[in-house]
């Protein structure tokens, strides 16, 4: 794969069901983040809370906090104010009333995360109340549009905030003064209205709920770049329709409804590359592959040259491979969305400064992604440790759960495993007298397999056995029946 562009072309799918919207972005025609939302299940990343201390453990420097929900939520030492200063059980109590923002969604057993350092998104800034610190996206790297915005955003947070802080989102780079101090005056009434709503209401209590997710891409990341925003559903078109001719009305005409009979999934095939999400193995354009073992907080990401031997020496083979892989890495994990901590065994190279040109590959490669990811330098044996942000579970979660066959291994027990574990249980059973017919009922394929053994079956257990298949049986079960 080449280089990540600075400013792909990027073209975003909505399809709406009566059960839950998908929300497809493809980059350069690519299909490059998947985001889903289930009306059955919680989709509260951003909401902010009323929260009530249930327990403080200064043991893990942690609390845990009622918000309203089964679970309780989970607030860690660095995510309380001025929990930098001094221990948490001298800052939190039981029974104490404090207000929270969902960072993190429930994922498995483990209940939602949440911090006391509340911030309020907007299109173009990001205010942060319990910060002072005003200034500018470090993805802004044109200096003079840096200057520019930075002593705007100064003079217009000198005037309006109040001594608290604000972040210039990226999307701000063109944007004008007017349409700062607009916002900014926007999000500083926002947060007053959630002190106000604080101070009146018990714990524990909802007191902000962030966009659902069609307005939240309209908010972060239509621009320029979006030559196309295409929603299949007329309510959501309008809601997205109304939203934009606020805050951005020169992009309104990117909004489309898409009305043809073909669902808009299958016609721009986002349905085929979902499918292929489920799969561990995914091959490289050169020939090589990479191999994805998901775990609850850990992913193993394994790098194989397969058929491909290239036209130099092997170290350049392989640096080639690794480079590949680094980028189809990258694209997986946003894909997908895992988070956590990430290990990529890439392919020896003998060489360090091929390793560096593989980490550099990797570091271009999640350019685009918009978690936080932080990347180790790469160790002598081509593992490469990584971090990237979790806020709601991955796809893979999400859409599937532990088979009932393999018991969330992934493996079933072979078929000769399963021949000689049958032909066991048969001479327990029968307690190897010889005599009689049997009839064995086993999976098709199986019973191809078994038809092939059947000889050697009949001797090691001295009976004939008749082999039946039964589509209707799983893999690993079976019927023994004596006649």
């Amino acid at each position: 794969m080449s280089r990540i562009s600075d400013d792909p072309k990027v073209e975003v799918l909505v399809n709406t069901s009566f059960e839950e919207t998908r929300i497809a972005i493809l980059e350069d025609g690519v299909l490059a983040e998947l985001m889903w939302e289930r009306r059955g299940s919680l989709n509260i990343v951003g909401n902010i809370y009323k929260a009530l201390v249930e327990n403080v453990l200064p043991g893990i420097s942690s609390a845990f906090l009622n918000i309203g929900y089964e679970k309780n939520a989970y607030l860690y030492i660095s995510d309380v104010i001025d929990g930098d200063k001094r221990p948490i059980d001298k800052i939190l109590h039981k029974g104490q009333e404090v207000m929270v923002q969902v960072v993190k969604d429930a994922i498995g057993t483990k209940g939602m995360k949440v911090t006391m350092d509340v911030t309020l998104p907007g299109r173009y800034l990001v205010l942060t109340p319990h910060q002072r610190f005003v200034g500018v996206s470090k993805n802004i790297e044109d200096d003079e549009k840096r200057e520019r915005l930075n002593e705007m955003v100064q003079r217009l947070a000198a005037k309006h905030l109040d001594n608290m802080g604000c972040i210039v989102r990226t999307e701000a780079e063109e944007a004008s003064e007017d349409e700062l101090e607009k916002e900014i005056k926007y999000l500083y009434r926002q947060w007053k209205t959630i002190i106000t709503k604080f101070e009146r209401v018990p714990a524990p209590s909802a007191l902000h709920e962030d966009m659902d997710g069609v307005l939240q891409v309209s908010r972060d990341i239509l621009s320029d770049n979006v030559r196309l925003y295409m929603l299949d559903n007329k309510k959501d078109y309008e809601k997205v329709l109304d939203f934009v001719a606020k805050i951005s009305p020169e992009l309104k005409d990117r909004i489309k409804l898409y009305t043809a009979k073909t669902p808009i999934f299958e016609a721009f095939n986002i349905e085929e590359e979902i499918e292929k999400l489920r799969r561990t193995k995914l091959p490289l354009g050169n020939g090589g592959s990479i191999i994805i073992q998901e775990a609850e907080s850990l992913c193993a990401i394994d790098v194989n040259t397969g058929k491909y031997t290239g036209n130099k020496s092997q170290e350049e083979t392989v640096t080639q491979t690794n480079i590949e892989a680094a980028y189809a890495v990258a694209h997986q994990l946003r894909l997908r969305n895992i988070g956590g901590i990430i290990v990529i065994d890439f392919i020896d190279m003998k060489k360090a400064s091929n390793r560096h040109k593989v980490v550099d590959a990797l570091n271009d490669a999640v350019k685009r992604d918009r978690a936080k990811i932080r990347i180790l330098p790469i160790t002598r044996l081509g593992l490469v440790e990584m971090t990237r942000e979790r806020k709601k579970e991955s796809t893979g979660s999400l859409i599937t759960e532990e088979c009932p066959q393999c018991r969330g291994s992934g493996r079933v027990l072979s078929d000769e495993s399963m021949r000689i574990q049958i032909q066991r249980e048969i001479y327990d059973l029968t307690q190897g007298r010889p005599g009689g017919t049997l009839r064995l009922v086993v999976h098709p394929a199986l019973a191809e397999y078994i038809r092939q053994r059947q000889s050697v079956i009949e001797q090691n257990i001295h009976r004939s056995v008749k082999v039946q298949s039964d589509p209707q049986l799983a893999w690993e079960d079976y019927k023994i029946v004596l006649e």
